[in-house]
């Protein structure tokens, strides 16, 4: 009899390593999937046994798990966790669920509605400036609680149609929220939700007051007329009126209201952190983006057309979701039997794609640590594989916000950079915190500054 061959599967860490693998993957995740690529290569077995995971490193894995068979590939291990603190909604659904919920949110993104908002995200840019200028030579202030503030205006009146502004408990509740599918993920949700941890008594009261805010917004609006509107929280309303159960429609539109709110502001203001880090680590680039801002804007407002006219304001940009990727993590489980750069992979394997990793792949990216917006320019992108950077992900799933989100950055970095000079807090230790978006732990305390004054980076 002819003897089977042995199943191919990708190399990893062994004996005690595999435990101390799963243990990293709930407490330092950036560390060890930097590791395991480095260690290991592009195709790396993390965990023992079936509680084994595939990290895919290669642009081809992850055309083919996250575009060719995506059909194969639900949701994995982070966000099936985050289930529980986002519900139901388009991050987190699968199948006819997830398809209905993206048919019903899609006209709200398209291009030409997004192009119409330019205005109410301009303006909402200039409210930032003013409070900045307000700061130049005061105290120290930490810059991504003010632009939270910021991706909430701009999530609020352009697409829920709806002034955010009297919600001061969402950033404190979106906080509670990414704590708790954290803290899933570390414990591979292994701590019963009734048990009275710290974390999930603040997530539970976390929950209770999101629902009470989507109830109130979705109140005010019930009582005005708009019957025309073409919000998401109109759009939302709509649909979850058609539930036979109503039960089931009003918590469908919590989960909805929550992921939206959530990721709507979350990833842009990450973005925008890291933005300004490196802008103020590199004041080459800052210069270079304060003349484009001058040259293109003068002293006017932007609209959507400069958005063509910011060349260099969007290389910026795109390196550093290349080093920060917003979305860092992609993670899936297979349906069904596949395989993968040549190693099977069975029926209810996790597979993941790293964002963070994959942008810093040496084959695709040349010194892939130094900040360079220069790769951004279209005539160095024109070899690159499409598949070796996915700031927001790839396939069917490819974020639909995008649009949104750069447009946002693109005039906030803008219009900072004409008029302010943003400084990091000498001797402030920055790090990388990988939750639900990559942002940066414990904040950012910067100072404000005119945009032509002189001093060293921070």
């Amino acid at each position: 009899m002819t003897p089977v061959p042995p199943r191919r599967v990708p190399p990893g860490p062994s004996g005690p390593g595999h435990l101390s693998t799963l243990w990293q993957l709930g407490r330092d995740r950036l560390g060890m999937m930097t590791s395991a690529a480095n260690t290991y290569g592009d195709a790396v077995r993390l965990g023992p046994g079936s509680r084994a995971l595939y990290f895919f490193n290669h642009p081809d894995h992850a055309k083919h798990v996250l575009a060719d068979n995506s059909q194969n590939y639900h949701k994995g291990i982070g966000l099936v966790h985050a289930r529980r603190a986002l519900g139901d909604g388009l991050l987190t659904s699968e199948g006819e669920l997830w398809r209905k919920q993206r048919k019903v949110i899609q006209p709200v993104f398209q291009a030409r509605r997004i192009a119409q908002q330019a205005g109410v995200v301009a303006a909402e840019a200039d409210r930032l400036v003013d409070r900045l200028r307000a700061r130049v030579d005061g105290e120290p202030f930490d810059l991504p609680r003010e632009l939270t503030a910021l991706t909430l205006g701009v999530l609020g009146r352009t697409l829920l149609d709806t002034d955010l502004d009297g919600y001061s408990s969402l950033s404190h509740s979106f906080e509670a929220m990414q704590d708790q599918a954290m803290f899933e993920l570390a414990s591979m949700s292994m701590v019963p939700m009734w048990v009275p941890l710290p974390k999930q008594l603040r997530f539970r009261r976390a929950r209770r007051d999101l629902q009470r805010i989507v109830d109130q917004m979705v109140a005010e609006r019930q009582g005005r007329d708009g019957a025309d509107d073409n919000d998401a929280l109109a759009c939302l309303i709509r649909s979850t009126r058609e539930e036979s159960d109503p039960e089931v429609g009003r918590q469908r539109l919590r989960d909805e209201m929550v992921t939206l709110l959530l990721a709507g502001h979350e990833t842009t203001a990450s973005t925008l952190s890291w933005s300004f880090y490196m802008i103020d680590r590199h004041p080459e680039v800052r210069e270079r983006l304060r003349a484009e801002a001058v040259q293109v804007l003068g002293d006017r407002l932007p609209v959507h057309e400069d958005l063509h006219r910011l060349t260099y304001t969007s290389m910026v940009i795109s390196e550093v979701m290349r080093l920060y990727p917003p979305v860092w993590m992609l993670s899936r489980i297979a349906q069904g039997p596949d395989e993968v750069g040549g190693y099977p992979v069975r029926a209810g394997r996790d597979v993941l794609i790293c964002p963070f990793t994959l942008h810093r792949h040496p084959e695709f990216w040349a010194e892939p640590e130094r900040f360079d917006p220069e790769r951004f320019d279209p005539a160095n992108t024109v070899s690159r594989s499409r598949y070796a950077y996915l700031p927001f992900g790839a396939g069917p799933r490819f974020c639909v916000g995008n649009h949104l989100g750069l447009m946002e950055a693109a005039f906030v970095i803008a219009m900072v950079t004409r008029e302010l000079r943003l400084t990091v807090q000498p001797g402030y230790q920055v790090v990388a915190e990988p939750m639900l978006s990559l942002r940066i732990r414990g904040g950012l305390p910067v100072r404000v500054r005119p945009a032509g004054s002189a001093g060293s980076p921070g």
